[in-house]
């Protein structure tokens, strides 16, 4: 039986995925007839699928990595498989999902040594389809796959109890498998679930969308839609204003649409499919299913616009925001984000964990790279080494990245120094 859905997302259903009890008057159609404005021109866009070369990590290219000055990088665990997201315990034990495998591993330094030994690594849930997001709280871990969220209570060695189902029904994923889910500063679980295609309106309402969760699990609502694929979110750790980072639709050439970085307000619509970044309308969206028979510039005026944005494709998967001591007090409350890599621009973008400075007023200003090196030009041949997906702030305050190609835990660590 389907969980319940709020009064709000029942509405939707009317409207597809574009309408719903809190559109905006200016998306309303008109209360007087008028004209239906003319089909915009076709556009075609010039597109590459040039996706590099990948190769798999061999301990001779953690040289290739870039940091800045002080900062240090090491290999903390290799063998994973698809290592995915991770949650880092109190005690310094770290749970892992590994997506295509569909299970939940528990790792932890035992001796402190700064490596993660085969021995001290043991599958603790399985049988998870596309597990993928998780969190904790209140002892127990809770774990996204595609259509399912489950619980599981936690031992103190990190075993786990066998998975319930906490909510379900949720929509296919279709192109976007990654779900995340993290519990909010108002008690309830926040889950992404993103469009099943590329740039066309969805049918179920749930789709491209953010969802609050009750804390039971048995209601939920659209907390945000127009969201094309939002897997890294997060509350800032001053304002608690949570932000959320979307990849942009492909195909629409090397330079549009840009990443964004956005503020999610309750009951806003972000513009996916029809709009990008700054309310921009895309030129490459067929404007045949927007509401009201509005132009796609009306539509894109009624939305919520980006705070920044980044290279096109880049590919955004996961963010965490930096709260330790470890790392020089400038970065304290920035945050860093998993940009795991284009697959269809002539150039390259992403792969590499990126900055997001906050100013002192906790502003998001800017977005500057911080482990560069994944990919690298081989004569004319583009080259990877490393898909960076799940980011974690570890025990003391070192950053904690994987990489889901070669299986791989990298550590970041301030060692000062130039």
């Amino acid at each position: 039986m389907r969980t319940p859905i709020l009064t709000a997302l029942t509405a939707a259903l009317a409207f597809a995925s574009f309408g719903s009890a809190q559109v905006a008057p200016s998306l309303l159609p008109p209360a007087q007839p008028r004209p239906v404005a003319p089909p915009e021109p076709a556009v075609s866009a010039t597109v590459t699928r040039n996706e590099p070369t990948a190769l798999e990590f061999t301990p001779d290219k953690l040289a290739r990595l870039k940091v800045p000055a002080g900062f240090t990088i090491s290999v903390m665990a290799t063998g994973l498989g698809n290592a995915r997201m991770m949650h880092v315990m109190p005690d310094g034990g770290i749970y892992l999902t590994r997506r295509q495998q569909g299970d939940v591993w528990y790792l932890k330094d035992v001796n402190n040594d700064g490596k993660i030994e085969a021995v001290e690594r043991r599958q603790v849930a399985q049988n998870l389809k596309l597990a993928h997001g998780l969190d904790v709280k209140e002892g127990k871990l809770y774990v996204v796959g595609e259509k399912t969220i489950w619980v599981m209570t936690m031992a103190k060695d990190g075993t786990l109890s066998v998975p319930r189902v906490f909510a379900d029904g949720f929509p296919d994923a279709g192109q976007h498998h990654a779900r995340s889910l993290h519990w909010g500063p108002d008690g309830f679980l926040y889950a992404t679930f993103g469009s099943t295609n590329n740039d066309a309106p969805t049918q179920n309402p749930e789709e491209a969308t953010m969802l609050r969760i009750n804390p039971n699990g048995k209601v939920r609502e659209v907390y945000a839609r127009g969201l094309r694929h939002t897997i890294g979110f997060g509350w800032h750790p001053v304002t608690k204003t949570l932000y959320g980072f979307d990849q942009g639709s492909d195909w629409h050439g090397d330079n549009i649409p840009p990443e964004e970085t956005n503020v999610i307000l309750r009951g806003k619509n972000y513009g996916w499919p029809f709009c990008y970044g700054d309310k921009q309308p895309d030129p490459y969206v067929n404007v045949g299913n927007i509401p009201g028979k509005i132009t796609k510039a009306e539509y894109c005026a009624g939305t919520q616009g980006s705070t920044l944005n980044y290279t096109a494709h880049a590919a955004a998967i996961d963010a965490k925001f930096y709260t330790g001591t470890q790392f020089p007090a400038e970065f304290r409350n920035d945050a860093f984000v998993a940009y795991r890599g284009s697959w269809n621009r002539d150039e390259p973008s992403g792969y590499e964990i990126a900055r997001v400075n906050f100013d002192a007023a906790n502003k998001p200003t800017a977005i500057t790279p911080f482990v560069t090196g994944f990919v690298f030009q081989d004569g004319d041949e583009w080259k990877q080494f490393g898909r960076v997906a799940g980011i974690a702030q570890y025990t003391d305050g070192s950053l904690l990245f994987t990489d889901d190609q070669s299986g791989v835990i990298y550590r970041v660590r301030y060692t000062g120094g130039n």
